[in-house]
């Protein structure tokens, strides 16, 4: 019974701890961080979210993942929205995930 007792605390402690790391879904601006954000510390087309009115270089997801950046709606010419999981670290956002959301929403 003392082992019963103990393998479910043992299961209840990894239960909540995976449910505190779990990140949450944000919507966020996405866009390229130097020809739409004017962000000077990077030379070239990055791309790049506004959170809480605060720019971050995006990592774990790419500038041309999502289209050609210099199409009509592109991030070199548009911002747009995108959902995200992840962390802010420094200058730099940690993507865990990054969905682009159709124009318009």
């Amino acid at each position: 019974m003392k082992k019963l007792i103990y393998l479910m605390m043992i299961l209840l402690g990894v239960a909540t701890q995976a449910q505190q790391k779990k990140e949450q879904v944000q919507v966020v601006e996405a866009s390229c961080g130097q020809c739409q954000f004017h962000m000077k510390d990077k030379k070239g087309c990055d791309l790049a979210v506004k959170i809480d009115g605060k720019t971050y270089w995006v990592e774990g997801s790419g500038i041309d993942d999502h289209g050609d950046a210099h199409s009509g709606m592109g991030f070199c010419n548009a911002v747009r929205k995108a959902e995200v999981s992840g962390k802010v670290k420094g200058k730099k956002f940690l993507a865990t995930s990054f969905k682009l959301l159709p124009e318009g929403k």
